[in-house]
């Protein structure tokens, strides 16, 4: 066999589409003779045509597209792709040792292959404060808490171009010692820039930092080579 095919091979089995953390994982190496692994089955993935880009760092077969794409998860403005990054955000957390809480109205959406509840490490939100203000937290898309139990970071996945909801949220959270992070596409920068500078959101600017898809599967693959290291 090919080192192509090793990969085709693995890919298959997770369901035709896997992100690289996953391949580096899945696909067997032993007998490729390389110091290199992880940086091969990248270039085999990104160089043959046996493979399509579905999402920011997840690839599908193409002998399975159809049947991906009949699922949508192309497009940007899905369910599919709100819950794919919550799991890439879980996943980069539980690799750096948080708790990390994803809330009950998302439990059965699907991370690639498996439910967002399998990824997330705590069942339910950790009570850190007072009930008024657990309520919002207990909505935010995935909170990482430290080994006291308190938050360390919230994270907003927002497909569309308001922002106002996730940033009402973080207003009522303002004054923990904690990361605010809007996730969204970097083309959509612009428009949180202006809204964020509004006055109404002046206590916020400082706190809350706007962070792309594309650096959060970065920071994920780093997280997940560093980890199976």
């Amino acid at each position: 066999m090919k080192q192509k095919d090793f990969v085709i091979e693995a890919m298959r089995k997770n369901g035709g589409m896997a992100t690289f953390s996953q391949l580096n994982k899945m696909v067997d190496v032993s007998l490729w003779g390389t110091k290199t692994p992880f940086a091969s089955i990248r270039s085999i993935v990104q160089r043959n045509d046996e493979f399509f880009k579905l999402q920011p760092g997840l690839w599908g077969l193409s002998e399975f597209k159809n049947k991906l794409l009949n699922l949508n998860i192309d497009k940007t403005d899905n369910e599919f792709s709100h819950s794919y990054f919550q799991g890439l955000i879980a996943e980069i957390g539980n690799a750096r040792k948080f708790d990390t809480y994803i809330p009950a109205q998302d439990k059965n959406k699907i991370f690639i292959n498996q439910k967002l509840s399998n990824v997330a490490s705590i069942e339910k939100i950790y009570d850190f404060t007072y009930p008024n203000i657990i309520r919002y937290a207990k909505t935010i898309d995935v909170v990482w808490f430290n080994e006291r139990k308190l938050p360390n970071a919230f994270f907003e996945v927002e497909h569309s171009t308001d922002f106002k909801n996730s940033l009402g949220k973080f207003y009522e959270l303002q004054d923990f010692r904690v990361k605010f992070f809007i996730v969204a596409q970097k083309e959509k920068r612009r428009r949180y820039d202006d809204i964020i500078s509004a006055s109404i959101y002046k206590d916020l600017r400082d706190f809350v930092k706007f962070i792309d898809y594309e650096s959060i599967v970065r920071l994920h693959e780093k997280e997940m080579i560093r980890y199976e290291i």
